[in-house]
């Protein structure tokens, strides 16, 4: 049994039934009912205690199916995301009232943990850049929207109305389609972490989320997220480069990944192969725009990333096996060598 009741009170101590000389008690933790752990105070906060770890762990065991380089597609890559979007959103609107800031903090970690290798991205991207990238709306969004379709299923009914067809529901599914990119677009207007990438690709949100063909590699996602082989990110993230300096050219303080995309002479020929295909301007608006208007265009940036991020990728390991003050697990970097040499390192 269970008592509910309003947050400013408690159900009465030791309170209990008698049904058929059993004494039943009510519970004041929760009841689990058809998949939903209900409190008495009807907030959810255990459903979404005991769901977030359920999530996390779904998402774990897919991401070791999805490496960064090589591994599935970007259909298989989607429909794993979609598994887990599904177990978080099951009964979005019996809970969607709920969604106070712990309960969205529980959805959003498991959401950034598949959508970063739905990317192919490092583990430091950000919640609102992978999401982006991937094209997964927020799921506390989508439970609002699940939520209205359902009270818009109730209405109907409650007015006699005949059970909507094919066309109508597809028409609503779609309403709330663009009601959730556009509330999505809105919060991304100031976000917290991962702007440049939210600023390239928020203009041209709904193409992207959108688009039938495009897949993002590894490479690729280094360049648009800034969160790879490049100097400010070795040096200030993964901590494994003294300065942020370009190692190709001599007059780059702060190696980026703009730097790489559009000034580092290093990689002229490319950039020149790169422009012939999407125009002279390589800032990275124009270019995601770009690379959604034809398929010669998102193929020649995919080339332009293998082809760079490949040579900063050799160079790196050529620094790391010649440099005599890199431990030898640094210079191999093995899973195991790697973690224990990360341990030993100064908090």
């Amino acid at each position: 049994m269970l008592l509910f009741h309003g947050a400013r009170r408690a159900p009465p101590q030791r309170a209990h039934l008698v049904i058929g000389g059993v004494r039943v008690e009510i519970e004041a933790t929760g009841l689990r009912y058809l998949g939903l752990v209900l409190d008495g105070r009807w907030s959810f906060r255990t459903h979404f205690e005991r769901l977030g770890p359920r999530l996390m762990a779904a998402a774990g065991s897919l991401s070791r199916l999805l490496p960064n380089v090589g591994g599935p597609g970007v259909v298989v890559r989607r429909l794993y995301t979609g598994v887990v979007r599904s177990m978080a959103l099951y009964g979005a609107p019996v809970w969607c009232h709920a969604l106070t800031r712990d309960n969205v903090a529980a959805l959003r970690r498991p959401q950034r943990a598949i959508a970063v290798r739905a990317v192919r991205g490092y583990r430091t991207v950000s919640f609102e850049a992978a999401c982006v990238l991937a094209g997964t709306p927020l799921w506390d969004l989508e439970a609002e929207a699940l939520a209205a379709d359902y009270a818009w299923r109730c209405d109907l009914r409650s007015r006699g109305e005949p059970r909507p067809g094919a066309a109508e529901v597809r028409a609503r599914k779609l309403q709330s389609r663009r009601a959730v990119l556009e509330a999505w677009s809105r919060r991304l207007v100031d976000p917290a972490y991962g702007r440049r990438t939210v600023e390239a690709i928020r203009p041209v949100l709904s193409d992207w989320v959108n688009r039938d063909r495009g897949r993002l590699t590894f490479r690729a996602t280094q360049v648009l997220t800034g969160h790879g082989c490049f100097g400010r990110y070795l040096y200030l993230v993964a901590r494994r480069e003294p300065t942020p300096k370009c190692h190709h050219c001599s007059g780059c303080n702060e190696d980026t990944a703009e730097h790489t995309l559009a000034y580092c002479p290093a990689f002229a020929e490319q950039r020149r192969v790169l422009v012939a295909k999407i125009g002279p301007d390589l800032s990275l608006p124009t270019v995601v725009a770009t690379m959604l208007g034809s398929d010669e265009s998102w193929q020649a940036m995919l080339d332009f990333c293998e082809s760079t991020i490949s040579q900063n990728e050799v160079a790196e390991r050529e620094r790391e096996s010649s440099s005599s003050l890199s431990a030898p697990c640094r210079r191999r970097r093995a899973g195991v060598r790697r973690r224990a040499f990360v341990q030993l390192q100064p908090l």
